[in-house]
């Protein structure tokens, strides 16, 4: 979909990096997921993603936000649909000036669509693209600085809204995706607790070979590895938001110990969680 991801689902920038892209949507294989926020806007026709484990359809107009270091997959998509990308690090978004809440949210599996369409949205996002593709860096960080911007009043907006949304219509799913939905809830109300593939199957009344089959079908991954990754999207959160020591932080979030967490920390974000949380003070 992104000519940024390779066959194994992983980010080839840096997470720091901030970019923009435009192309063609596509259905993608298999999920895949990276170290960003990501902001998708379909210039044209619609989509459906699998998300978190559920289906979210989205038509044309409508940003659409999501903590991508949670495995993601387009689904159904119109054919030859425009569709822009933007990536915003997670450094950059943590210290948006946002409600706490909703930052939370967005990291705890939220999916936030404009509730909604703009007719400037579309001629605004378009008109970043170009300016993008031109590479002064001076109007980069502009861009960049505007995007931020942009998400601000969306996740405000998203909180205003009070009606049902376009991707929270209901939609008939597979047997696998409602094991992996049932799956899911149980890892997000439980990460913190000692999990194994076969405690989260006795509790979601499936056998393991069955649950990881169903959420490898769904996500590309395996049970556990969502798990993971579900654990240091809430440790990451811990990490920018209270000064929590890191073996509370490592126990809390699951990893039962500090040398544990520091191990899977750093091979999965290519830094320690140290240096993560001292990449957020602002000078």
């Amino acid at each position: 979909m992104v000519d940024h991801f390779d066959e194994s689902s992983e980010w080839k920038g840096s997470p720091r990096d901030f970019l923009i892209e435009r192309h063609t949507a596509d259905a993608m294989s298999a999920a895949h997921w990276h170290d960003h926020v990501e902001i998708n806007l379909l210039l044209d026709g619609a989509m459906t993603y699998l998300f978190n484990g559920r289906q979210e359809r989205v038509e044309a107009g409508r940003l659409v936000l999501f903590w991508a270091a949670i495995p993601h997959q387009t689904i159904l998509v119109t054919p030859e649909a425009p569709l822009i990308c933007i990536y915003l690090p997670l450094v950059d978004f943590l210290a948006l000036a946002i409600d706490k809440k909703a930052r939370q949210a967005i990291m705890q599996g939220a999916f936030v669509v404009e509730p909604h369409r703009r007719e400037t949205t579309s001629s605004i996002v378009s008109a970043w693209v170009e300016e993008w593709g031109g590479g002064d860096p001076l109007r980069r960080q502009l861009i960049a600085d505007e995007a931020k911007l942009r998400v601000r009043r969306l996740v405000l907006d998203h909180a205003d809204d009070q009606g049902p949304s376009v991707a929270a219509a209901a939609t008939p799913v597979s047997p696998a995706i409602r094991h992996s939905e049932t799956l899911t809830d149980l890892i997000n109300r439980h990460f913190s607790e000692p999990l194994s593939l076969a405690d989260l199957g006795r509790r979601a009344n499936l056998h393991p070979s069955t649950a990881n089959r169903a959420f490898r079908d769904v996500l590309g991954i395996s049970v556990m590895e969502y798990l993971t990754r579900y654990r240091l999207a809430r440790a990451m959160q811990r990490l920018a938001e209270t000064e929590d020591s890191i073996l509370e932080i490592a126990l809390d979030c699951g990893f039962g110990s500090s040398s544990r967490f520091y191990d899977i920390f750093k091979q999965r974000t290519g830094t320690t969680p140290r240096q993560f949380r001292l990449s957020l003070v602002r000078p």
